[in-house]
């Protein structure tokens, strides 16, 4: 029997509740994605944006009860709150951080999904306190169970998974070329189309306006993405994040977050060509387009 894996999200997640009768008009003007498929046993990714449409966060939110969660990194959460409030004027809402009365799991392994029934990405359901969800990007990441503090472990056991190592996960995610927020994606840079959030359901085309959502839809109807994130062989020491990949002396890209010997990078497409070497410090690097990419 193949095992299922689990571990607490490292580093720690923060959890914002949003409650109030006003949080889907709130919420929904200012995300990349449609808030109102929360209604539903749904969770999903989204991020904010700058009104020029570059990087500032990004998330997971999910239904709780009559509130919704939403999980961001531990280190930026008191930012990302201060952001969404500046947005607040007369809502009828309320954004409590309530990282100290839950904790974040993360699930994997091969059908990982099927003790809660999940088959498709995105799919949630509430119980004991908490909320679990398969990750909306992409199936293969396993679950995301939000529970309150110290009881995700107890659960996870008594649904057959065992305790695993949480680099195992991060390998699997960075194979699959799937970023991990500010690790791999520069503040008040980085393009959401660049880093795969059209085919890994962080967009919503049909939501209407949003901040940033301009500049978004114009990359995206214009071509104009140029730069691709995508997991990297390496053959050779593994480079620090923010090495340069070059190609004959030329700029083709950037490392960003990596394990072993694997990354992922921010890559030219027109440095894909077949018989192309890159380098990035003193390892070779070849990337590897993933399953799920459209470039």
């Amino acid at each position: 029997m193949t095992e299922k894996f689990y571990a607490p999200a490292e580093p720690a997640r923060g959890l914002l509740l949003l409650s109030g009768e006003d949080r889907s008009k709130f919420l929904q003007g200012l995300v990349s994605n449609d808030v109102r498929t929360l209604d539903g046993p749904h969770a999903i990714w989204a991020a904010l944006l700058t009104p020029q449409g570059k990087y500032l966060h990004d998330f997971f939110i999910a239904a709780l009860g009559d509130a919704w969660l939403i999980d961001g990194e531990g280190a930026r959460i008191a930012d990302l709150k201060r952001r969404l409030s500046l947005y607040k004027l007369r809502a009828k809402i309320a954004l409590d951080d309530v990282s100290e009365q839950f904790e974040v799991l993360q699930a994997w392994g091969p059908g990982a999904g099927a003790p809660f029934g999940f088959h498709q990405p995105g799919e949630a359901i509430q119980r004991d306190g908490g909320v679990t969800f398969l990750d909306p990007r992409l199936g293969e990441l396993g679950l995301r169970l939000i529970a309150p503090k110290g009881t995700g472990a107890a659960l996870l056991d008594g649904l057959g998974f065992v305790p695993g190592d949480l680099a195992d996960w991060d390998r699997l995610r960075i194979a699959h070329g799937v970023p991990d927020g500010s690790r791999d994606m520069i503040l008040e840079k980085a393009i959401l189309l660049e880093n795969g959030f059209d085919e890994l359901h962080g967009v919503a085309w049909d939501k209407g306006c949003y901040i940033g959502q301009e500049l978004t839809a114009r990359t995206k109807y214009r071509g104009l993405v140029k730069k691709r994130l995508m997991p990297v062989a390496i053959d050779g020491p593994l480079p620090e994040p923010g090495t340069l990949i070059l190609r004959d002396g030329q700029e083709a890209g950037e490392i960003r977050s990596g394990r072993d010997r694997v990354a992922v990078a921010l890559v030219r497409l027109d440095a894909l060509e077949a018989g192309m070497t890159l380098v990035a410090g003193e390892a070779t690097v070849r990337p590897i387009k993933p399953d799920w990419a459209k470039f």
